[in-house]
Protein backbone atom coordinates (compact mmCIF):
# COMPACT_ATOMS: atom_id res chain seq x y z
CA UNK A 1 0.00 0.00 0.00
CA UNK A 2 1.42 3.37 -1.03
CA UNK A 3 1.17 6.50 1.07
CA UNK A 4 0.69 9.90 -0.61
CA UNK A 5 3.75 11.97 -1.42
CA UNK A 6 4.23 15.37 0.21
CA UNK A 7 3.15 18.15 -2.17
CA UNK A 8 6.72 19.35 -2.74
CA UNK A 9 7.93 15.83 -3.55
CA UNK A 10 4.88 15.21 -5.74
CA UNK A 11 5.69 18.34 -7.77
CA UNK A 12 9.36 17.34 -8.10
CA UNK A 13 8.50 13.86 -9.37
CA UNK A 14 5.76 15.14 -11.68
CA UNK A 15 8.17 17.62 -13.22
CA UNK A 16 10.78 14.88 -13.74
CA UNK A 17 8.16 12.65 -15.38
CA UNK A 18 7.52 15.33 -18.00
CA UNK A 19 10.68 13.95 -19.65
CA UNK A 20 8.78 10.70 -20.36
CA UNK A 21 7.20 11.06 -23.77
CA UNK A 22 4.49 8.83 -25.19
CA UNK A 23 6.34 7.32 -28.18
CA UNK A 24 3.28 7.33 -30.43
CA UNK A 25 1.98 10.83 -29.69
CA UNK A 26 5.16 12.74 -28.84
CA UNK A 27 3.59 14.36 -25.75
CA UNK A 28 4.77 13.75 -22.20
CA UNK A 29 2.85 11.36 -19.95
CA UNK A 30 2.08 14.03 -17.33
CA UNK A 31 0.41 16.46 -19.72
CA UNK A 32 -1.37 13.60 -21.47
CA UNK A 33 -2.95 12.76 -18.10
CA UNK A 34 -1.55 9.23 -18.02
CA UNK A 35 -0.26 9.56 -14.44
CA UNK A 36 -3.19 8.75 -12.16
CA UNK A 37 -1.36 8.86 -8.83
CA UNK A 38 2.05 8.95 -7.19
CA UNK A 39 2.72 7.37 -3.81
CA UNK A 40 5.46 5.92 -1.68
CA UNK A 41 5.76 2.25 -0.72
CA UNK A 42 7.46 2.41 2.70
CA UNK A 43 7.84 -1.36 2.92
CA UNK A 44 9.86 -1.57 -0.32
CA UNK A 45 11.25 1.98 -0.16
CA UNK A 46 10.04 2.77 -3.67
CA UNK A 47 8.00 5.30 -5.59
CA UNK A 48 4.73 3.87 -6.86
CA UNK A 49 3.39 5.31 -10.11
CA UNK A 50 -0.19 4.49 -11.02
CA UNK A 51 -0.17 5.03 -14.76
CA UNK A 52 -2.34 4.18 -17.71
CA UNK A 53 -1.90 4.33 -21.46
CA UNK A 54 -4.02 5.83 -24.19
CA UNK A 55 -4.88 2.26 -25.23
CA UNK A 56 -4.61 -1.01 -23.32
CA UNK A 57 -2.96 -2.73 -26.26
CA UNK A 58 0.00 -0.33 -26.44
CA UNK A 59 3.10 -2.38 -27.28
CA UNK A 60 5.49 0.30 -26.05
CA UNK A 61 5.31 -0.14 -22.26
CA UNK A 62 9.00 -1.14 -22.22
CA UNK A 63 9.96 2.16 -23.85
CA UNK A 64 7.92 4.12 -21.31
CA UNK A 65 9.41 2.15 -18.41
CA UNK A 66 12.95 2.81 -19.69
CA UNK A 67 12.26 6.53 -20.13
CA UNK A 68 10.73 6.63 -16.64
CA UNK A 69 13.90 5.11 -15.17
CA UNK A 70 16.00 7.75 -16.94
CA UNK A 71 13.72 10.60 -15.89
CA UNK A 72 13.71 9.53 -12.23
CA UNK A 73 17.47 8.97 -12.02
CA UNK A 74 18.70 11.23 -9.24
CA UNK A 75 15.20 11.64 -7.81
CA UNK A 76 14.47 8.14 -6.48
CA UNK A 77 16.46 4.95 -6.27
CA UNK A 78 13.54 2.62 -6.84
CA UNK A 79 10.15 2.86 -8.48
CA UNK A 80 7.43 0.61 -9.76
CA UNK A 81 4.72 1.31 -12.29
CA UNK A 82 1.26 -0.05 -11.61
CA UNK A 83 -0.44 -0.18 -15.00
CA UNK A 84 -4.08 0.67 -14.35
CA UNK A 85 -7.01 0.66 -16.75
CA UNK A 86 -9.82 2.05 -14.62
CA UNK A 87 -10.96 4.62 -15.06
CA UNK A 88 -10.15 4.46 -18.76
CA UNK A 89 -8.01 7.27 -20.12
CA UNK A 90 -9.74 9.99 -22.11
CA UNK A 91 -8.70 13.40 -23.45
CA UNK A 92 -10.48 15.10 -20.56
CA UNK A 93 -7.58 13.95 -18.33
CA UNK A 94 -5.08 16.03 -20.33
CA UNK A 95 -3.69 19.30 -18.99
CA UNK A 96 -4.22 22.50 -20.96
CA UNK A 97 -0.57 22.26 -22.05
CA UNK A 98 -1.16 18.70 -23.22
CA UNK A 99 -4.20 19.75 -25.24
CA UNK A 100 -2.17 22.57 -26.81
CA UNK A 101 0.61 20.10 -27.71
CA UNK A 102 -1.91 17.72 -29.28
CA UNK A 103 -3.48 20.55 -31.30
CA UNK A 104 0.00 21.59 -32.47
CA UNK A 105 0.52 18.14 -34.01
CA UNK A 106 -2.88 18.14 -35.70
CA UNK A 107 -5.32 16.53 -33.25
CA UNK A 108 -8.77 18.04 -32.74
CA UNK A 109 -8.99 18.33 -28.96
Amino acid sequence: MATPLAAERFDEISEALKDVVDPELGVNVVDLGLIYDLGWDDENDALVINMTLTSAGCPLTDVIEDETAQALDGHVERFRINWVWMPPWGPERMTDDGKDMMRAIGFQI
